[in-house]
């Protein structure tokens, strides 16, 4: 077989329940964001903190579809990018997903998925000198609650990880600058839900400057923004992404596009 094959050995009964739940979850969010138009190619990442593993996470193998990650197949590594363990595949993982996710997961305990995305929407927006601006509902969440990062070329230098995790603080969302976005939650169904609606903010304002830029547009007034931002943050009222995350597994479960289980 291939050394590059994308079949792997199930793992499910080696794992104890939470493990094998976490990967199961974590191959659903990899393979909604395929659904949801928010992969590059094989770039970009996903982590989960492992329960009952403190400083061991799961991601992808370098080399898969979003559309191709299952559980299984899935690499246990530490902060620092050591490989715990991985199926027999030459695959292996990319440095700049431990590099940027590693030091996340480190500083935060409370974090337990990070998302990082280079969407077409969400590059235009991180390349605004303006930002995200609060132009629709749906943006106005992230209004005083949205970190930025300065763009320092590829992130492959340790030495980045400080200044990453002071950027974003105890913000929860963050736009890297000329880069992409980033989303840091405390679950999987909460960590997909905040990214997916980052990215429709970031494409409702690249739709709405194009019709006409700045002065085609209108901005709700201070007090609402506050009030509207304010009413999406943890704690005032539910959770958002755990009561969406059982639809969402019936869309990903219904898709007619013959993807192999994600849950093996």
């Amino acid at each position: 077989m291939s050394r590059f094959s994308t079949s792997f050995v199930s793992l499910k009964d080696r794992l104890s329940d939470a493990e094998w739940q976490t990967r199961v979850n974590l191959a659903a969010c990899y393979r909604l964001l395929d659904r949801f138009g928010m992969t590059d190619l094989i770039y970009n990442h996903i982590t989960a903190q492992i329960p009952g593993k403190p400083g061991s996470l799961l991601i992808n193998l370098y080399g898969l579809l979003y559309k191709e990650i299952t559980a299984s197949s899935l690499v246990e590594i530490d902060y620092d990018g050591n490989i715990l363990h991985k199926q027999d595949t030459d695959y292996g993982i990319n440095k700049s997903g431990y590099v940027i996710h590693g030091c996340i997961h480190r500083a935060r305990p409370n974090v337990h998925c990070v998302i990082h995305t280079h969407t077409r929407a969400g590059m235009a927006v991180s390349a605004m000198r303006g930002g995200l601006l609060p132009l629709t509902q749906t943006a106005t969440r992230f209004h005083g609650h949205l970190a930025y990062h300065e763009f320092e070329g590829p992130a492959v230098d340790l030495a980045e990880q400080e200044r990453l995790v002071r950027d974003l603080g105890e913000h929860n969302a963050m736009v890297l600058r000329n880069h992409g976005l980033l989303v840091a939650c405390a679950s999987i169904p909460q960590a997909l839900n905040l990214m997916y609606q980052l990215e429709m903010s970031c494409r409702a304002q690249v739709d709405a400057l194009s019709a006409g830029g700045l002065e085609a547009v209108s901005l709700p007034s201070r007090e609402v923004l506050e009030r509207s931002a304010h009413l999406y943050q943890p704690g005032t009222r539910r959770p958002y992404g755990e009561l969406e995350w059982h639809a969402m597994l019936r869309l990903l479960e219904s898709d007619p596009g013959g993807y192999p289980p994600y849950d093996s």
